[in-house]
């Protein structure tokens, strides 16, 4: 379990804070460990956070980074015309939807209305 996953920015600032714990904390590592991948706009809201380390810089290096392209962005189309999202969120659902990986977010509500998004909270395992 875990390594059809898209890891969302919450969560993995969530693990550097220390906010995850037990189960959850579990999961996130486990899902990390086995195959990291995230949206470059993850990767653009981790490095940007006010917080990043060095290490955090180091951490991010080891995730295989999705890239945007015409799929991604046909389906983002899709999703900003059908559903209430902001842009990022719907380029991150979007690059689940298309890559087929399962979402792990601890911000269930902004991706509730898109239809075929499987997602993890891993704060409610």
């Amino acid at each position: 379990m875990g390594t059809n996953c898209l890891m969302d920015t919450n969560v993995l600032i969530d693990m550097q804070m220390g906010r995850l714990q037990g189960n959850g904390l579990t999961f996130v590592v486990q899902t990390v460990n086995a195959h990291f991948i995230v949206s470059f706009i993850t990767q653009i809201e981790f490095l940007g956070y006010k917080y990043v380390t060095q290490q955090s810089e180091e951490f991010i290096s080891f995730a295989e980074v999705i890239e945007i392209n015409q799929t991604i962005i046909q389906h983002c189309i899709g999703l900003r015309k059908n559903a209430a999202i902001k842009l990022p969120d719907a380029i991150i659902a979007a690059t689940a939807l298309t890559n087929n990986l399962t979402l792990v977010t601890n911000n269930e509500k902004d991706f509730k209305n898109i239809d075929g998004l499987k997602v993890i909270n891993p704060h409610k395992l």
